[in-house]
């Protein structure tokens, strides 16, 4: 959970406050630069993509921990977790190293390179029509399924499991404790935790789904005076922004343990601030 914390706190710092104000806002700033512009774009890339497989990640922790009694022991370990987390930031720097490569400066002035153009060879070049389909697909076209599949397998479990714990207390003449039982409440919240997570998700990353989708099929490659294009284009990508920080607010709100580790997180740079004081 504090790696997907991480990785919605990366979108809101880089493509939100550096890309959409400090760039609209502050036009003579750092990313005027030619390097600044390139690294700006390769850590936009990133961190959407972080953000969005280590939600998967956490989901499909979440999956083998309520689903699969055999697998919890060895999968749900610190070890494992520090391992997928080093793989899926080792497989999404991979994926998104090209990124800095696609612009060029739009000028030179005094040997400094300013400003960043999309290269000629972006729309042209088999290798980047390979990257911008890997990219389509790792980070909009496969997780939406995948995580709906999880929480639906979640969530068909939890209600199974709490048909049988009902049926069996019922049996037993505790019909009238089924109400208080926290185990049954415990498994509601749940449920409602899972398919909430699952509708802010696919709500906020389908549209600019669509969008893609929709500029693939019609081979459009400029937005040709349409405003209408261009706002539909700005509105996705903030409801896209915006589910990367809906599920860190829902586990905040409801997970006790996901505060603690905030708030430990928090406090390990305070604390190693401290001591040399001390």
């Amino acid at each position: 959970m504090t790696a997907m914390a991480t990785g919605d706190l990366m979108v809101l710092s880089f493509n939100v406050i550096v890309s959409q104000i400090i760039r609209h806002y502050f036009p003579h700033s750092l990313l005027s630069y030619t390097t600044a512009c390139r690294l700006s774009a390769f850590l936009q890339g990133l961190s959407l993509q972080l953000s969005t497989w280590f939600t998967i990640a956490f989901t499909f922790d979440r999956f083998v921990a309520i689903c699969c009694n055999k697998l919890k022991g060895r999968y749900c370990t610190e070890k494992i977790a520090n391992m997928v987390i080093s793989v899926v930031s080792a497989l999404s720097i991979m994926v998104n190293v090209p990124l800095p490569f696609r612009y060029e400066p739009n000028h030179i002035l005094n040997n400094i390179q300013w400003g960043c153009r999309t290269v000629t060879s972006y729309l042209t070049s088999p290798a980047w029509v390979a990257h911008r389909y890997l990219t389509n697909i790792s980070n909009m076209f496969v997780p939406i399924p995948l995580l709906l599949l999880l929480n639906s397998l979640t969530a068909h479990h939890i209600l199974v499991a709490s048909r049988a714990r009902r049926v069996l207390k019922s049996s037993r003449g505790g019909a009238g404790e089924m109400g208080r039982d926290p185990e049954l409440k415990s498994r509601r919240t749940s449920i409602i935790l899972l398919f909430t997570i699952s509708g802010c998700f696919v709500l906020l990353s389908v549209p600019i789904t669509v969008i893609h989708i929709l500029v693939g099929v019609t081979h459009t490659v400029t937005y040709q005076g349409s405003t209408s294009l261009y706002l539909a284009i700005r509105s996705t990508f903030l409801l896209l922004c915006t589910s990367s920080c809906t599920n860190t607010c829902i586990y905040a709100l409801t997970q006790r343990r996901f505060r603690e580790e905030m708030m430990n997180l928090l406090k390990s740079p305070l604390s190693l601030l401290c001591k040399p004081h001390k």
